[in-house]
């Protein structure tokens, strides 16, 4: 489970494509935040504060507004094309007493010996389904994968979660498996290795279209 991350937000003023570009030039991030039955708010934030964050795994922080603080999940992260700048941030009020879906990462670890033996390990999930406790979400669901042989397969029913943590995907569908080498070298290799870098949330953006109709 991430550690708890406190976020500062202020109102927003300005809106529409220019109001937002200014904004950005400055380091900031315009947000929204909705949910639990209140209105929703046009908030700014740090840019490089909410990277980190995200960089870190976080999916559910503390945002401050003056002396109010309250829990949010990040739902949505707009990206530049090219991945590097967020454009734009989503946030669903949540309480620390409720428990919520969202997509988490899958880490693999370990070194299949199917692969040792010249097999081939083919990951067919890279995000799984979770419903869990606000206060536990995971920064991803690791995978061992220290003990698949040849041919060998493992399910979505096999997998070891952290305490509190249902997976909603199908139990019968594939998680990973080793395979023979393909001679033409069209199948598709998953990484093995420890992965550094955290799923990024969201989805690149081209335009500001979503922006402009706040």
């Amino acid at each position: 489970m991430a550690e708890s991350v406190v976020l500062v937000a202020q109102e927003r003023t300005g809106q529409g494509s220019r109001a937002a570009r200014r904004l950005r030039k400055q380091g900031q991030v315009p947000a929204v935040l909705y949910g639990h039955g209140e209105g929703t708010v046009s908030v700014v934030l740090g840019a490089d504060e909410l990277s980190k964050a995200i960089r870190h795994g976080a999916r559910v922080i503390d945002l401050k507004q003056g002396e109010k603080i309250q829990k949010a999940l990040i739902r949505e992260i707009q990206w530049d094309p090219f991945g590097q700048d967020i454009l734009h941030a989503d946030f669903a009020r949540v309480s620390a007493d409720e428990r919520i879906t969202l997509d988490v990462r899958v880490e693999l670890r370990g070194t299949a010996p199917g692969v040792t033996a010249g097999g081939v390990l083919v990951q067919q999930i890279h995000n799984l389904h979770v419903e869990c406790s606000v206060l536990a979400v995971p920064e991803s669901i690791r995978v061992n994968v220290g003990e698949l042989q040849m041919d060998q397969i493992m399910y979505v029913r096999d997998l070891v979660l952290p305490e509190g943590v249902v997976v909603k995907n199908d139990p019968d569908a594939i998680m990973v498996q080793i395979t023979q080498k393909v001679v033409d070298g069209e199948t598709a290799v998953a990484p093995v290795a420890d992965q550094a870098e955290p799923e990024v949330i969201g989805k690149k953006k081209e335009d500001e279209e979503a922006e402009e109709a706040e």
